[in-house]
C-alpha cells in the first residue's frame, strides 16, 4: 500500500507540473543559458521545479533537482526524490515533442518509482518495482529481441549529429533520433522501443525515473561495462549508461558498446 501510494504522488505530480508548464508554448518561449555547455533555461522548468518540490518530499525525505540548489543532507536520507522539472529543454524550447517531466524515487541509493510525462504525446509513463509499470493506465513490460538485429535504439540527436552514432552502422540495428533522455527511457520501459544508450555523461536527474522504470518493467540498466549504478552520490553524474531488456542489454555491452 505504502509503494501505491508513492506511485499516486509520482502521478499526481506529473499532472501537476504538467499544469503548471501548460502556459508557456513549445517553441515560443524564451529562455536563458546555463552551464559550461550553455544549456537552456526556461521560466516552465522553475514553474515546474516549485510545483514538484511542493508535492514530493515529506519530512526526512530527501530532494535533488537540475533547477535546485543540491542541498547534500540528502546524502543523509534513505528516501530521496530525483527530479528533472523539464527533460528535454532544448527540445522544449525548439517545439520538438521530445521531453518530459520526470521524477524519480531512491531507496537506499536504489531507484524504486518513477514516472515520466510528456504532455504533448499524452505518454505517461509511471511504476515501482512493487507494482510495476503503466502507460496511461494499462500494463506495461520492456520487448526484449535479444541479439536481434532488427531491434531500434534511440540515440540522442547530438551524439547523432557529432558522428559518435557511426560505429554502430555495421551492427545493423536501426538508430533513431530522439531528444530527452528520461523520455527514452520511458519508451523502453513501455514497450514502445528496444533500447537506448548515451556515450557522454548523464546526471542522476536524467536517468533516475528511467531506471525505476525500466527496471520495474522487466529490464535492466546499467553502465557500458556492465555493473549497476549507484545513485545519491556526492557528485550524481554517471559516465554513460544502457537500458534494455535484460538478454538485449547484455548482447548490446558484450557485442556493440564494449568492442
Amino acid at each position: 500500500m505504502a509503494r501505491a501510494d508513492d506511485v499516486a504522488r509520482i502521478r499526481d505530480a506529473l499532472r501537476t507540473a504538467a499544469e503548471a508548464i501548460r502556459p508557456f508554448t513549445p517553441g515560443q518561449v524564451d529562455f536563458e543559458t546555463k552551464g559550461e555547455r550553455d544549456d537552456p533555461l526556461t521560466e516552465a522548468d522553475l514553474a515546474a521545479d516549485r510545483v514538484l518540490k511542493e508535492m514530493l518530499p515529506q519530512e526526512g525525505e530527501g530532494w535533488l533537482s537540475e533547477e535546485s540548489a543540491d542541498d547534500l543532507i540528502r546524502l543523509e536520507c534513505d528516501r530521496v526524490w530525483v527530479v528533472d522539472p523539464i527533460d528535454g529543454t532544448r527540445e522544449f524550447v525548439e517545439g520538438i515533442p521530445e521531453w518530459c517531466i520526470s521524477i524519480g524515487l531512491l531507496e537506499g541509493g536504489v531507484p524504486v518509482a518513477g514516472g515520466i510525462f510528456n504532455p504533448v504525446t499524452d505518454q505517461m509513463v509511471v511504476g515501482s518495482l512493487e507494482t510495476g509499470v503503466e502507460l496511461n493506465g494499462v500494463p506495461a513490460t520492456v520487448r526484449d529481441p535479444g541479439p536481434d538485429r532488427s531491434m531500434t535504439v534511440l540515440a540522442s540527436r547530438s551524439e547523432i549529429r557529432r558522428g559518435e552514432w557511426d560505429r554502430f552502422e555495421r551492427d545493423g540495428f536501426s538508430v533513431q533520433p530522439c531528444g530527452s533522455v528520461a523520455y527514452k527511457m520511458g519508451l523502453v520501459a513501455a514497450g514502445l522501443t528496444d533500447a537506448t544508450w548515451t556515450l557522454v555523461p548523464k546526471s542522476e536527474w536524467d536517468v533516475a525515473a528511467g531506471a525505476a522504470l525500466v527496471r520495474a518493467a522487466g529490464g535492466e540498466v546499467t553502465l557500458a561495462s556492465g555493473e549497476s549504478p549507484v545513485f545519491n552520490k556526492e557528485r550524481p553524474k554517471f559516465p554513460h549508461f544502457v537500458a534494455a531488456g535484460a538478454r538485449t542489454r547484455a548482447w548490446l555491452v558484450a557485442e556493440c558498446l564494449n568492442d
